[in-house]
């Protein structure tokens, strides 16, 4: 009745074909009984048709996600959740902490956690951190995680560590071997492609029960090398991917986990812990990668088998970001590790630690994720998108500066007086801010070479002409028409050393007056927004975007 609620309210008439789709592909044990579930399915449409328009009202009011539901979640620009239930909706983000969380990362983290707060639903977050080789954990990038989870406004209501609760997945590993769903298997890895690509059965596939859970034990206590023995999930060894048939579920690792040590040499692989993990926490949906649609096919045979339901299940496409290509974590480290970047904030890189040193807004990057929606297809995107959504947050409280980059030093002659010079500080605000103007002034060298020769207004201040041959002469400020041959400057007693690292670098001479925005955002104009991180012999400001 759900679902033919829901397609008349989509539709204005339920469709007998759209409900049996919904209905089996909640329920695909039903296949089987599929004339007994269609005559139920004419039963509900012709129960609801036949409705007053009150009784019709209560229904969609009970199984409608149209309602203030839709509302809410157009108003944060995502689409409804198949399914989903008010108070009931159990949404996870379930990273590998083998390095801090990127760009990438961020999706997964504000979708998940919109979807649960739009549903008021519950947010866990589950580290898959079972392989400690590979994809080997960081100590330090747990935090990493929490931190920048909670920097994007998400409170996890759990946080599940799945190293620590391997013992939960050994006890469901013995119940699969009592079943004989699972076997313990001696082939290597050539030998048994050669069975799964020829679809045949290996030659351990059908060992006693018995036999297969002593090899299982001896496993557990260290009896067996690395590649000896493996266990396997029984499937269809016809089955149309190879990719699928009689999968490994756990394998023998003989090295130190950073979080639990060496208490355990048999780890899960990530589709049999994530399988366990996501009914355990009574995950209802899970947002995955459509690379990782295997994932759920070969984790259905351990729901199959247990009679479990497994979550509603959406594949979404990858986002490129042209300006970061092909950057994963195992290559950021290698990069580290050759000193090519400073660390795993340094600016020039895609972690959320680099984008929060750079001075960008959560709320800008949640608006860029969500606007890119989790449809199916691969998006390419330019970080200029993420550019606008912070500029429009950062721009109106933003104080202005000068930055000199590349400064050459000029001298005024004939300055009538010096005085002081009042400039904006912020024009949404209209502060203003003041610098001394004075004979001694520095310009940028790219301001020197392309207006030699010509009269340029320094900013507020005065007029001089740029001649070299010439001396540099003081003039009215009417000289020069408005919006023509302005420039920044800065006068030689209020200038101190300055520099700008990241994307866009610089060295130069900044406004002292910047030095009281430490930690905030700036505009140094005709430069860049910029955050000002530090003081000390100089001012160091990292390049946020133009």
């Amino acid at each position: 009745m759900k679902y033919v609620v829901q397609n008349a309210v989509k539709y204005g008439k339920p469709s007998k074909k759209a409900v049996m789709g919904k209905v089996m592909a909640e329920n695909p044990e039903l296949r089987k009984k599929a004339k007994e579930v269609l005559e139920l399915v004419r039963e509900c449409i012709c129960e609801f048709e036949g409705l007053t328009e009150e009784k019709r009202g209560e229904l969609i009011k009970k199984f409608s996600v149209e309602g203030k539901t839709k509302k809410e979640t157009e108003a944060r620009g995502l689409p409804e959740l198949e399914g989903a239930e008010k108070g009931k909706v159990v949404m996870r983000f379930a990273p590998n902490p083998n390095g801090p969380p990127t760009l990438g990362s961020a999706r997964g983290i504000i979708v998940n956690g919109e979807y649960a707060k739009m549903y008021e639903g519950k947010y866990i977050i589950r580290f898959d951190d079972t392989d400690p080789r590979t994809k080997r954990p960081m100590l330090e990038a747990y935090n990493w995680y929490l931190e920048d989870i909670e920097w994007l406004g998400y409170k996890p209501d759990k946080v599940v560590y799945a190293s620590k609760r391997i013992p939960i997945y050994y006890d469901y590993a013995r119940k699969l071997i009592e079943m004989g769903k699972a076997y313990t298997c001696f082939c290597s890895q050539a030998e048994f492609k050669k069975f799964r690509d020829s679809g045949e059965e290996c030659p351990h596939r059908n060992m006693a029960i018995e036999d297969a859970l002593e090899v299982w034990d001896r496993m557990l206590e260290g009896d067996y090398e690395e590649g000896e023995v493996v266990l396997r999930i029984k499937t269809d060894m016809k089955h149309k991917d190879p990719a699928i048939r009689d999968w490994v579920a756990f394998r023998i690792i003989k090295e130190s986990h950073p979080l639990v040590g060496d208490k355990f040499v048999v780890y899960p692989t990530l589709d049999f812990e994530s399988a366990i993990e996501d009914h355990l926490l009574g995950i209802t949906h899970i947002i995955r990668g459509k690379d990782l649609i295997d994932s759920e096919r070969r984790q259905r045979y351990i729901y199959g088998y247990f009679g479990w339901e497994y979550p509603i299940t959406k594949h979404w496409g990858r986002v490129k970001i042209f300006e970061f290509g092909k950057l994963s974590t195992s290559s950021i480290r290698k990069e580290i590790e050759r000193g090519k970047y400073q660390g795993w904030d340094d600016p020039r890189l895609p972690t959320l630690m680099a984008f929060r040193r750079r001075g960008f807004e959560p709320e800008a990057i949640k608006s860029f994720f969500i606007s890119l929606g989790v449809g199916e297809n691969d998006v390419s995107i330019s970080l200029k998108n993420l550019y606008a959504e912070n500029r429009k947050i950062v721009d109106p409280r933003a104080n202005r500066y000068f930055f000199v980059w590349e400064p050459v030093k000029i001298e005024i002659v004939y300055l009538p007086e010096e005085r002081d010079v009042e400039l904006s500080l912020n024009p949404h605000t209209g502060e203003k801010r003041r610098l001394k103007g004075e004979r001694v002034v520095y310009i940028t060298k790219d301001d020197f070479e392309k207006l030699k020769g010509q009269v340029v207004r320094l900013k507020d201040f005065c007029n001089i002409l740029l001649d070299e041959k010439a001396e540099f002469r003081g003039f009215e400020l009417g000289d020069v028409k408005k919006g023509k041959n302005i420039i920044h400057w800065l006068p030689e007693s209020e200038a101190i050393p300055g520099k700008v690292i990241g994307e866009k670098e610089a060295e130069g001479l900044v406004e002292r007056n910047a030095v009281r925005d430490m930690g905030k955002v700036v505009q140094f104009e005709r430069f860049a927004f910029c955050r000002i991180e530090s003081v000390d012999k100089e001012l160091t400001a990292v390049y946020t975007h133009p």
